[in-house]
């Protein structure tokens, strides 16, 4: 008898699927099909691995072949050319302040990987499960899509952004220099913190993102997400995703120290997506050498430069209230007291780099939650340039 009650509840609960409704999780039966794309998804992530590693924060990564990852299986990677050891081409948006960042510390090991070898976090089926649970509308998106206060709108995403105006503009990249926060979320939402580069009916985004749902916990984490051909995900846990060219540096660190509201000191990370000018590969930059950890094949988009960008923060929620945004306050206009993007810059078609960047308005989808001020070279704050404070207690 109970060699019979353990078979029903493998058979139960070995093949799940979570819906939420509020914070509750009601189970439900997969399919065979279903259950079969799922170990499929699985084996794409999880590619054999040379040995492997813990990060400081204790997540398990495997150590890939550089070209065994993910996005190696995408069909238009079967006459490649690309390799671990390469790098941009461009302008550069800034000095370096070093030749090589060592992420080293990153790691339980202080090394990472072996070379020749990339970080993919290993996830498990309950992880595509849990994620899978809300569908396409939990999957992050542009602002230009939505009103300001629409009340009667049953949407779930809000914004408090800044945003380039036109859809006459060609930007070959974008910056900005992000405070670091940790806004509260519930176990069905995410507050993200990001750059925004529409291209064409493609997007990829990068900042960090307090996403339980995504990383099982409340620490704002790195992440890039990209939307190409009909096609999205998170970090490099698809065929249309991010390639890693750095061996000791992976997507989803927590980024600590959080800044404190009220602080006289502020901790913040730099961000960038640029585009390579020779081959029109697209790469995101990251800290204050601005290292270049992965890029995107310019195959992957339909069209070869942006027409749109924004910056600020993104919100989702499952089920009301919503969540915050920042530090959880409306704004008082202060580097000390908001969150803030500053120094944010542009690549324009050309190459050329605009710190100024004159031609963005401001959105907010509903001000009974969220605010923000989007202003440049504000006398309090002359290094700053053009800066964004955004933020606000969510809960609408």
């Amino acid at each position: 008898m109970e060699v019979i009650w353990m078979f029903l509840m493998c058979c139960i609960f070995g093949n799940i699927i979570i819906n939420h409704n509020n914070d509750f999780v009601e189970a439900k039966s997969l399919s065979k099909v279903e259950d079969l794309e799922i170990e499929k998804r699985l084996r794409t992530i999880n590619k054999p691995a040379v040995k492997i590693i813990k990060s400081i924060d204790g997540e398990r990564y495997g150590c890939v072949d550089f070209f065994k990852q993910p996005a190696f299986d995408h069909p238009s990677m079967k006459n490649h050319t690309y390799h671990y050891k390469m790098r941009p081409i461009w302008k550069r948006m800034r000095e370096r302040k070093t030749n090589n960042t060592n992420f080293g510390y990153l790691w339980e090991n202080g090394v990472g990987c072996p070379i020749g070898t990339v970080p993919i976090q290993r996830v498990t089926k309950e992880d595509l499960l849990r994620f899978d649970s809300f569908g396409d509308i939990h999957k992050p998106r542009g602002s230009w899509n939505f009103t300001t206060d629409d009340t009667n709108s049953d949407n779930q995403h809000h914004f408090a952004v800044a945003r380039t105006v036109g859809q006459d503009k060609r930007f070959n990249g974008a910056t900005m220099e992000l405070c670091l926060t940790a806004p509260k979320v519930r176990p069905n939402q995410f507050s993200a913190s990001r750059l925004h580069i529409q291209i064409g009916s493609d997007f990829l985004q990068t900042g960090f993102t307090v996403n339980p749902t995504l990383y099982k916990d409340d620490q704002p984490r790195t992440f890039v997400y990209t939307n190409s051909g009909g096609k999205s995900c998170y970090n490099s846990d698809c065929d249309v995703g991010m390639i890693l060219v750095r061996q000791d540096f992976h997507l989803g660190m927590a980024l600590l120290p959080v800044s404190v509201c009220g602080s006289k000191t502020t901790h913040y990370a730099i961000f960038g997506l640029i585009k390579d000018q020779i081959n029109g590969n697209w790469w995101l930059q990251f800290g204050n050498a601005a290292e270049e950890v992965g890029f995107w094949p310019s195959s992957r988009f339909h069209q070869s430069s942006g027409n749109l960008v924004e910056w600020g923060g993104e919100a989702y929620s499952a089920s009301q209230p919503s969540p915050q945004m920042g530090y959880g306050y409306f704004l008082d206009t202060s580097m000390r007291y908001d969150a803030y993007i500053k120094r944010i810059s542009v690549i324009d078609g050309f190459n050329n780099i605009d710190r100024k960047v004159a031609y963005t308005e401001k959105f907010v989808d509903d001000t009974r939650g969220y605010q923000v001020v989007d202003d440049y070279n504000i006398p309090a704050y002359p290094e700053a340039g053009h800066i964004i404070f955004y933020g606000g207690p969510g809960n609408i």
